[in-house]
């Protein structure tokens, strides 16, 4: 009998555990709603380009695929541009490629960031002073005069990956400078120090005790990243600088200039690709102040 009531009150007890566990995500969104709402701006892109193909033919991102200039109707939503593309399927076709840029700058200028930040945080040292000289010297250089001289040198069409990889040349800089400086408040706490006493060497004590420690700042960096990333290849791009043949949103803006479509009151040629900045950019921003929310205890209180 008393085991009976005892496993009764066990799967009352289990019960509410598992209510609270829902009600307290549902209030941690409505507690932290720039994360919710970032990640479904950026959700809603993402599905444009992957779902958008099984509505959209992306075959008329094309030049001379169907009647240039039309203003946006029934048969072109968006409408289409001077060199007879729609709109509708540059943005479907072109919105992947522009995040894939962003997505693969922002990995590999954040990895390399990851790397050099807690080597120079973590080591101190010369390695320290080198790398710290190092990036300080770059930062004082204007980035975008870099990418333009990087981009301009390279000869033949520059693809989807190639831009990426020309701007993560310069996209590891900050994160190296700011996780560094975290790493050299961590490295001094307590539970480090114990690592150090227990036998682990240093490689054990970033992987096991300073990256988990920093995975929410690491996560905001990553958005920070590639809303950077995003941001210089879009100013590439709209300088003619960028995959000719790919109908990213920065080419988009560049033809849009070529062909002087303000002035011909072409309007829908510049909506398109500057509201889908506004959006994906809106979307980097609240998804980095949730996180931020994340991993800074003071924002956390406050909440």
């Amino acid at each position: 009998m008393a085991t009976t009531s005892a496993v009764a009150q066990t799967e009352v007890a289990a019960r509410p555990r598992g209510r609270n566990t829902f009600q307290s995500i549902l209030a941690y969104c409505r507690r932290n709603p720039n994360l919710v709402i970032g990640l479904s701006l950026l959700l809603i892109l993402i599905l444009i380009g992957l779902v958008g193909p099984l509505f959209v033919n992306v075959a008329n991102a094309q030049p001379t695929s169907v009647i240039p200039d039309q203003p946006p109707s029934a048969d072109y939503p968006l409408g289409s541009d001077d060199q007879g593309r729609d709109l509708l399927a540059v943005l479907v076709a072109g919105l992947p490629l522009t995040l894939r840029v962003g997505f693969i700058a922002g990995a590999v200028g954040l990895g390399i960031g990851i790397i050099l930040g807690f080597v120079s945080g973590y080591r101190g040292g010369i390695i320290d002073a080198v790398i710290r000289l190092v990036v300080d010297t770059l930062l004082t250089v204007p980035g975008l005069l870099v990418l333009i001289i990087i981009a301009d040198s390279i000869k033949g069409v520059i693809s989807v990956n190639l831009m990426a990889l020309v701007v993560a040349s310069l996209a590891w800089m900050y994160p190296t400078r700011t996780i560094r400086s975290q790493v050299l408040s961590l490295r001094e706490r307590a539970y480090v120090q114990m690592a150090k006493l227990s036998g682990m060497n240093g490689f054990e004590i970033i992987v096991r005790e300073l990256i988990p420690n920093l995975l929410p700042y690491l996560a905001a960096s990553f958005v920070g990243a590639v809303a950077g990333a995003v941001l210089a290849s879009i100013g590439l791009e709209a300088l003619g600088l960028g995959p000719q043949n790919e109908p990213t949103v920065g080419m988009t803006i560049y033809w849009a200039i070529s062909f002087n479509a303000l002035l011909r009151g072409l309007w829908w040629w510049w909506v398109v690709p500057i509201v889908t900045i506004v959006i994906l950019f809106m979307g980097l921003f609240l998804v980095s102040a949730g996180f931020d929310e994340i991993a800074n205890p003071r924002l956390r209180r406050q909440a």
